[in-house]
């Protein structure tokens, strides 16, 4: 019971909400920055919009968009897969599983991947949306799968890292971390590369594993708990490790921004930070979302910080995103905030959904995709 009552209490603190359940029973106000004035220097163009079914839900589902070449792919809650033409917005097909969907999309050389409420992997054809495959997990997979040309690797909620097939779903091998009893409610979605898999747990572990057997390769500690209570220990990754020229970049929630030599798992630098969103990299930064709202810009090489973005306070900002010369953010009510990759300063704002923000964005030759939490999909360009 008191595992269950945990679990609640971590999913309506990361919920779309003004208040939050306190540890002790009682409400805390959390109040969101209101929004400050600023001279516009760029215009937002809506080159297309979309409705994409029943949106993302109540529930802190993400529902991550996807882009494969021409084609962009969405989903809603309710079991409907989307697949459009990323430059004009015509739809090239659409399913409908009539059963609740988790995560997001992954997509494939051919192939696009769905993950249902009931712990099943779901793998459709790129082309037309035909069902390939599809296999029952032991838990539910709350992030994209992700794939190479030869397999596809779901993140478990329970802590598993589970190889597939990409073409028939035949069971290649399971990793398994142990996490801790009380997680947030999201997973970490790993980089599959052409041998090797990088994933972030829970405990706080970066881990690389042999795609032809599934054994570690290495494992490193990039964060570890500190505090008196489960909640204060709290040190998930659910942020998707970032990998630049040789380097992976990894945030944990209450605890570090990390720099992991990919080779040996060397840590070239640590930054104090807590996150549980995506990060982005540009003009030679590493883009953080924290958890209380702030967007920070740490140097690459450094660790140095460049800029702190602090008027976002408590709007629930989503994952960085990079487009030209500005880094953007959506929020809880729908916004997009775009800053100057230089130094952080406002440049733009505009709304896109009014039920707000909460999955991570695409982009794809200066042009923004975001799928809003009422289902709204727009294709965004910055001038």
């Amino acid at each position: 019971m008191k595992q269950l009552l945990c679990r609640a209490l971590l999913i309506s603190m990361c919920s779309i909400t003004i208040s939050a359940c306190g540890w002790w029973g009682g409400e805390v106000e959390i109040e969101p920055a209101e929004l400050v004035d600023f001279e516009a220097e760029k215009e937002v163009d809506v080159l297309w919009s979309q409705s994409v079914g029943a949106g993302l839900g109540e529930a802190f589902n993400k529902l991550s968009l996807a882009i494969n070449g021409d084609a962009i792919y969405a989903l809603d809650v309710e079991g409907a897969i989307v697949a459009f033409d990323r430059h004009n917005g015509s739809a090239l097909w659409q399913v409908e599983l009539d059963t609740p969907l988790v995560g997001g999309v992954g997509v494939g050389p051919n192939h696009v991947a769905v993950a249902t409420e009931s712990g099943e992997i779901v793998m459709l054809s790129a082309d037309d949306g035909t069902e390939m495959w599809r296999q029952q997990m032991s838990s539910e997979t709350l992030s994209p799968v992700q794939m190479n040309t030869d397999m596809a690797v779901a993140q478990l909620q329970n802590g598993k890292l589970v190889a597939m097939d990409i073409s028939s779903g035949d069971h290649l091998w399971t990793y398994d971390s142990q996490i801790p009893r009380l997680t947030l409610r999201g997973t970490s979605a790993p980089i599959v590369a052409a041998n090797v898999t990088i994933a972030g747990f829970a405990n706080g572990k970066l881990v690389a594993v042999r795609n032809d057997s599934g054994a570690a390769l290495w494992e490193r500690q990039v964060t570890v708990p500190e505090g008196k209570t489960e909640l204060e220990r709290l040190i998930d990754i659910d942020s998707r490790p970032l990998y630049i020229d040789g380097v992976v970049y990894i945030v944990s929630y209450q605890g570090k921004l990390v720099a992991v030599s990919a080779s040996d798992a060397q840590i070239l630098w640590t930054q104090d930070a807590s996150s549980y969103q995506s990060l982005a990299a540009g003009f030679g930064n590493i883009y953080v979302s924290q958890a209380n709202g702030f967007i920070e810009a740490f140097d690459q090489r450094s660790s140095a910080s460049v800029w702190r973005q602090a008027a976002l306070e408590n709007r629930q900002s989503t994952s960085t995103a990079v487009l030209g010369t500005t880094v953007v953010v959506g929020d809880f009510e729908g916004y997009l905030h775009f800053m100057s990759q230089i130094d952080g300063h406002f440049v733009a704002r505009y709304k896109v959904d009014s039920d707000g923000l909460r999955g991570d964005m695409a982009v794809m030759d200066d042009v923004l995709y975001v799928l809003g939490n009422g289902g709204r999909l727009a294709a965004l360009q910055l001038n």
